[in-house]
């Protein structure tokens, strides 16, 4: 499963779970810092990623639209990135299988 991280995670974390999460990037890497959020959404749709995020406003689109792409929604406030990237690592099973889920559209991780 691959990762896009949103432009409100440090671009730091990828280089720290990339051997869970194979293909990951953040969305500094792919250009797409500082857009719209429904950009950001049709190239995970389009690329296969999992968007992950701290930004209601995809928790709403995930709402609206359903899936794909999936959202993992990070509801953990201002944290370090080490939390973050605890997170990510520390909850991979839990993420593996909602992404091979086919009904399930957001993760809440906190």
């Amino acid at each position: 499963m691959k990762l896009l991280l949103d432009e409100n995670l440090s671009d730091r974390i990828i280089r720290s779970v990339i051997d869970l999460y194979p293909g990951s990037t953040h969305v500094k890497t792919v250009n797409l810092m500082h857009t719209e959020d429904a950009l950001i959404w049709e190239y995970a749709r389009i690329y296969d990623f999992v968007i992950v995020s701290k930004d209601s406003d995809f928790h709403q689109r995930s709402l609206l639209h359903g899936h794909p792409p999936k959202f993992i929604y990070l509801r953990i406030g201002n944290s370090p990135t080490s939390k973050i990237v605890e997170i990510l690592r520390d909850q991979f099973d839990v993420i593996s299988q909602f992404g091979s889920t086919e009904t399930e559209s957001i993760l809440v991780l906190g």
